[in-house]
């Protein structure tokens, strides 16, 4: 599969779509999942796209041949957003079961779970490392996790606020948090401290990344606008 070459999309009536931007239409449609699908997430090669769902599952699609490749099944309530480890064969999920598993995508199996969230567990998202994994929950606390210790590293409070996406940059050191009251938060990964609030939306804010160079940051809210801060 050619890099860039498509786009997957999740949608509500439980299907996982692939377009091609060259013929401009949908090429395959994938119905394994038996709710609404929350999120995609491309693998680094291209080759395979993983989804989530409410019908607590993950699942791998081989694009070649738009087959389901592996059902991702552990947790006990929504999987709200999947990530895939840069250039590995691991992936990350979050789930309303308060917990984020990572999972070994050749066997299925769930090689690690971490535990410290009280509510349910909005996203997840890899430093370009591989070796952190950030985590927001609908109680506003964001969480930072090491991947090789298991363990938890830090955990900042943003308020009352659920937290809905995070993106780290790509030294690592920062992570920016989209927050349903409106604002971009940007925190220090070494530290914990809240470095700088982004103003600029009039309504909660659904998701925060940071281009692959680390120039640019695009937000995009409730609002019906996208911001790029740089």
């Amino acid at each position: 599969m050619l890099q860039g070459s498509h786009l997957a999309s999740a949608s509500g009536d439980s299907s996982v779509k692939l377009w091609s931007f060259e013929q401009q239409r949908c090429v395959a449609t994938y119905t394994d999942h038996t709710q609404a699908v929350w999120g995609v997430a491309f693998h680094d090669l291209g080759d395979f796209v993983a989804s989530c769902s409410l019908d607590h599952s993950a699942r791998l699609w081989d694009i070649t041949t738009s087959k389901c490749r592996q059902s991702l099944r552990g947790h006990v309530d929504s999987v709200n957003e999947v990530c895939w480890q840069p250039f590995s064969s691991s992936l990350c999920t979050a789930s309303s079961d308060k917990t984020v598993s990572i999972w070994d995508a050749r066997t299925g199996l769930c090689t690690q779970t971490f535990y410290g969230h009280h509510n349910s567990v909005n996203c997840v998202a890899f430093n370009c490392q591989g070796t952190m994994v950030a985590s927001t929950d609908a109680d506003g606390i964001a969480k930072l996790w090491d991947v090789r210790m298991v363990a938890e590293v830090r955990s900042m409070a943003a308020g009352e606020h659920p937290l809905n996406k995070c993106s780290f940059d790509r030294s690592s050191e920062v992570l920016a948090v989209a927050s349903d009251n409106g604002k971009v938060l940007c925190y220090s990964t070494s530290s914990g401290e809240l470095m700088q609030q982004l103003h600029g939306h009039e309504d909660a804010v659904q998701a925060v990344v940071f281009d692959p160079r680390g120039e640019f940051m695009v937000s995009a809210a409730s609002d019906s606008k996208f911001r790029l801060w740089s």
